[in-house]
């Protein structure tokens, strides 16, 4: 994780209110408090990971992602004349996307649902928190692009709204 991402992170948990996010990797941990309070000053926390046998595992996933961005590439060039059009949604955050607010209840959206700002799309789990991710734009979901309970990073790509 660079500093803009550690910068984009802290500016993320102060617009949204929370008080406090953790935030742990296999390389880095990260707690970000803020207070309501003016005299209590947001405090962000860094402790790196001593890198012994996990810098091996790390090693795996670059280039896992590098295959995985080359196909997605070669994807999005192909499809770039039809997705030109449509407004990408990205997830603000890092953690696990859930389509549906609990197991026993149905997605927050699907494929043709009309949105509207403020709607509600899915959640997304960080350090046992949920947070509820909601549209900035009005439009048609045309694609979603994460599987249901699937990881995600920061800035990658939800959804596909047709705004029209």
């Amino acid at each position: 994780m660079d500093i803009k991402e550690i910068q984009s992170l802290i500016k993320f948990v102060a617009k949204s209110g929370a008080r406090e996010v953790k935030l742990e990797t296999d390389e880095i941990k990260i707690t970000i408090k803020t207070g309501a309070a003016e005299t209590e000053h947001e405090t962000t926390y860094i402790q790196q990971i001593p890198m012994g046998q996990p810098q091996m595992t790390q090693a795996a996933p670059p280039q896992m992602q590098t295959g995985d961005g080359a196909a997605s590439d070669s994807a999005k060039a192909g499809d770039n004349d039809d997705n030109s059009k449509y407004i990408t949604i990205k997830s603000p955050i890092i953690g696990t996307f859930y389509r549906k607010p609990s197991p026993d209840k149905d997605s927050f959206v699907e494929v043709g649902t009309n949105i509207k700002k403020g709607d509600v799309l899915c959640v997304i789990e960080a350090m046992k928190l949920f947070n509820d991710i909601e549209s900035e734009v009005s439009g048609k979901i045309v694609k979603i692009l994460v599987e249901d309970s699937s990881p995600v990073e920061f800035d990658q790509p939800l959804f596909l709204v047709d705004p029209s």
